[in-house]
């Protein structure tokens, strides 16, 4: 029962929307192809940089070298890849088919088991994280971990694990945002609430936050999906926890938010990267920053704009350094779920559409996704 309960919270802890801020209007959307070319100043233009109409994927990661990164998580019977780069429009393995070979049963130590996200670093490398927990159960065999592939070579630089009291078997970590020059990694953990910090250097792990609010997500917030509350089959009203995770520009502070609510903190890293300093500390120094929507991802830009999809209204949204919120672009038809973000260096915002919310887990046990899945951009 405890892992069933497990599943359906963090299955979802990949979803949903609100707000009290709410945006203002978006231009009108369009999509084209990815080499498209025009002047977009005027009207927000959605470009398709890639479509699978097989396998549902969550991440994307952008190399500052312009390589395009994409996951599948392994949520349903069929999977084949867990980690692709992206060439010529078709999905390679990555880093090798090796790791990519995973079948229940095996070890998974050395290979992927059930990948969340993707994140290209400034200094060449892409971080990976892998949840292992195969259909959001429990972690395989205590496999989850975060492997660093060096992107010069494709090789694999160095594995990441965790121990149970950091990450154990009832954990599924979300997302990480990684901060090189203070020599740390940030993460969420969806299944229920905290966030991880890890030593990149050392490789030492400390889970903070747990038990706070901040990462719990607010039971008088109310989602709804066209109209409807979102909701289980059974009726059943589901609350997930701190999921988004972002880093400032100056890597002073982590930003983070629970996912059924429309709430945003964030929290200084000096005392994230001290594991001396008291758990209570921690919790004492949490800044409340209000209400803007519900998100999946998050991400800033160098000029310090946080950047969410408002997953009610199908929207693209900029959040200034002065908590303005403000619509870049609305599209019910092609924003289906935008999932995770990455900014490329000529000024892209790279978003995955995963369609979660038109699985059949939330919609009666009928499949109402509009295949393909998507990676789009946007230019900001």
């Amino acid at each position: 029962m405890k892992y069933k309960l497990l599943l359906l919270t963090v299955l979802l802890s990949l979803l949903v929307a609100g707000c009290n801020k709410r945006p203002d209007q978006g231009a009108a959307p369009s999509l084209t192809t990815a080499d498209a070319s025009g002047d977009t100043t005027k009207s927000p233009v959605l470009e398709e940089v890639f479509s699978d109409s097989t396998y549902q994927l969550t991440g994307v990661a952008v190399s500052p070298e312009g390589r395009v990164f994409t996951n599948y998580p392994y949520w349903l019977e069929r999977h084949a890849n867990s980690v692709v780069e992206i060439r010529d429009g078709k999905p390679l393995p990555y880093p090798d088919t090796k790791w990519n070979s995973f079948k229940k049963g095996d070890p998974g130590s050395t290979t992927f088991v059930c990948v969340q996200a993707v994140v290209a670093d400034e200094k060449g490398y892409l971080w990976i994280v892998d949840a292992a927990g195969i259909g959001l159960g429990p972690v395989y065999k205590n496999a989850n971990k975060v492997v660093k592939v060096r992107l010069s070579d494709n090789s694999i630089e160095r594995i990441y694990r965790f121990p149970e009291q950091v990450a154990g078997a009832d954990s599924y970590l979300n997302d990480i945002r990684v901060d090189n020059s203070n020599g740390y990694a940030y993460m969420t953990s969806s299944s229920n609430g905290g966030i991880v910090v890890l030593n990149i250097v050392s490789g030492e792990s400390r889970l903070v936050l747990q038990d706070d609010s901040s990462v719990k997500s607010d039971p008088s917030y109310h989602f709804t999906f066209k109209g409807k509350e979102f909701s289980m089959a059974d009726g059943s009203i589901p609350k997930i926890h701190s999921d988004g995770i972002a880093l400032s520009p100056d890597k002073a502070w982590l930003y983070y938010k629970p996912l059924t609510d429309d709430k945003l903190y964030r929290v200084e890293t000096k005392l994230l990267r001290d594991f001396a300093t008291p758990l209570r500390t921690i919790a004492d120094k949490v800044q409340d920053l209000g209400h803007f929507v519900t998100t999946d991802g998050m991400v800033f830009d160098k000029a310090g704009n946080l950047y969410f999809g408002d997953l009610e209204r199908s929207s693209i949204v900029r959040i200034a350094p002065d908590l303005e919120m403000h619509t870049l672009i609305t599209d019910p038809e092609n924003l289906i779920w935008p999932d995770s973000y990455s900014i490329s260096q000529d000024g892209y915002l790279y978003i995955s559409l995963s369609q979660i919310q038109l699985m059949p887990w939330f919609n009666n046990n009928v499949d109402k996704k509009e295949k393909p899945y998507r990676i789009v951009r946007l230019k900001i």
